[in-house]
């Protein structure tokens, strides 16, 4: 019971803090102040006070869509190692049902935009399914090769390889590279796309969005918050030294520092790297590809030589 209070409450306060650290990074590099830490959590909170305007030419589905991204969001929430390498919700090769569930709700906010009958949100609709097609694999790639090099299925214990020695040092450091580009795309964060631009031309997910309002518009703002808190808290437990055997609370502390030393490194990337072209960003996926594929490979040589 502890543990889930404390999933529930670091889902419910983390998102909202992920973003905002990120946001004020931006806001350093630039010069500026920046909005408060937990100016995500206002702007959400606002449009749930919203009334929501619907377009004469949307259905149902424009109205369910935001619904089922949220859900399976939060579905997926309770299976992550969120607090180190521990989940309310654990059984074997459970990473392969939050990565359906992710993309359950792409599909569902995609039929939404397409719902729309708006040409330029068809256009975002059909980017973000190419470049979410792009980056499966390596997701699964570096997912598999971790529960190869662990021995275990459960999405909380193959986090846990660490950095024994060199080749787990290898293969955790290359599946981390990973999951930070994974993060990137699954996101729509920069250099893949940028979440504050008002160019319907150079958006990907932001343009998909653009007729949802109020409450909606908030469910779709608190999912993407929470999936990047996700990635980043994966990256984090990848990199955690500390494990809930050395105390519980240790362990947890750790890796909520290092989720948001993970956000502090998405708004360096953002501020420092400009967005990539259309046409680049399959090359720049591959990159993850690659470096899941090296994990992969390191993997197979260290377990053969320890036999």
């Amino acid at each position: 019971m502890l543990l889930w209070l404390a999933h529930v409450a670091a889902l419910l306060v983390l998102p909202f803090l992920t973003v905002g650290v990120v946001n004020r990074t931006k806001s350093r590099w630039a010069g500026r102040k920046g909005p408060r830490l937990f100016q995500s959590l206002s702007d959400c909170l606002r449009l749930l006070r919203k009334q929501p305007v619907y377009s004469a030419t949307t259905t149902g589905i424009f109205r369910a869509g935001p619904l089922v991204l949220l859900a399976t969001t939060l579905v997926s929430a309770a299976m992550m190692p969120v607090l180190g390498a521990i989940a309310p919700v654990s059984f074997p090769y459970d990473f392969v049902a939050v990565a359906y569930l992710w993309g359950l709700g792409r599909i569902a906010v995609v039929l939404s935009a397409l719902d729309t009958g708006s040409s330029f949100e068809g256009m975002g609709a059909s980017r973000e399914a190419t470049y979410a097609a792009f980056v499966e694999p390596a997701l699964f790639l570096a997912l598999g090769t971790l529960a190869a090099a662990t021995g275990h299925g459960a999405l909380a214990d193959l986090v846990g390889l660490g950095a024994r020695g060199p080749a787990q040092a290898a293969i955790t450091l290359a599946c981390a590279a990973t999951l930070f580009v994974v993060l990137q795309v699954e996101t729509s964060r920069g250099p893949v796309d940028d979440p504050t631009t008002h160019l319907e031309l150079t958006m990907i997910h932001e343009v998909m969005i653009l007729d949802h309002s109020g409450p909606e518009l908030a469910a779709i703002q608190w999912a993407s918050a929470l999936k990047t808190t996700l990635c980043a808290a994966l990256v984090a437990s990848i990199l955690n030294p500390l494990h809930p055997a050395d105390g519980l609370l240790l362990a947890a502390a750790a890796n909520v520092a290092l989720t948001l030393l993970v956000a502090v490194l998405v708004g360096f990337v953002e501020s420092l790297v400009a967005r990539l072209r259309l046409r680049a960003i399959p090359a720049y996926v591959s990159v993850a590809t690659v470096s899941a594929l090296v994990a992969l490979l390191v993997t197979a040589w260290w377990q053969g030589n320890a036999r």
